[in-house]
């Protein structure tokens, strides 16, 4: 099956602390930080991937676990150590010729909040702050580091018209095709 998704979303940009973490950041003696990732949302971007549409990340903060889990998801866009959020999401829309309604923002605490009121759909994690949860177009069931990502993909598939067998159709069929990283 081509890419069967109807949808008008080319680009889905995630926040990480909160959203692809459950937030917590292990700091070890010489500083380094470790982060821990959801394999399920790995899944989720090589699904968005095989429907033609972009993932990216808008963090506020740089480490190189991050750096690392970008490499290794293959993700079209990183914006790392960013503290204008809406600068940088205005940046990207520019660069990539998109526009307001081609684009959605997963963020979960209130430096989200003016990208999220920019863009025609934004998700928030459950446990996100209460100002994000009541100002996100659709709030999940996970909270931020328990698979938010595959959710939110599973759920704007839907919303361009397929449904879970379809959504996963490109995958199952080419898996190594997409080489997805949990």
């Amino acid at each position: 099956m081509a890419n069967a998704y109807g949808g008008p979303v080319r680009l889905v940009l995630f926040d990480v602390d909160g959203v692809l973490t459950d937030g917590t950041l292990h700091i070890g003696a010489e500083g380094e930080v470790i982060k821990s990732f959801n394999a399920k949302d790995g899944v989720a971007v090589a699904l968005l991937k095989a429907h033609g549409i972009r993932c990216g990340i808008v963090s506020g903060k740089a480490s190189a676990a991050l750096d690392y889990r970008v490499r290794q998801l293959k993700l079209d866009l990183a914006v790392t150590g960013c503290h204008d959020k809406l600068a940088a999401y205005a940046d990207l829309k520019r660069e990539l010729g998109l526009n307001d309604e081609q684009i959605v923002f997963v963020g979960d605490d209130v430096i989200d909040l003016p990208v999220m009121q920019q863009v025609s759909l934004s998700y928030a994690p459950a446990d996100a702050h209460a100002l994000v949860r009541n100002r996100a177009t659709h709030v999940t069931r996970a909270n931020g580091g328990q698979g938010v990502a595959r959710e939110v993909a599973e759920h704007l598939l839907q919303l361009g018209g397929l449904d879970l067998e379809d959504a996963y159709a490109p995958l199952l069929a080419e898996w190594c095709c997409h080489d997805a990283q949990q």
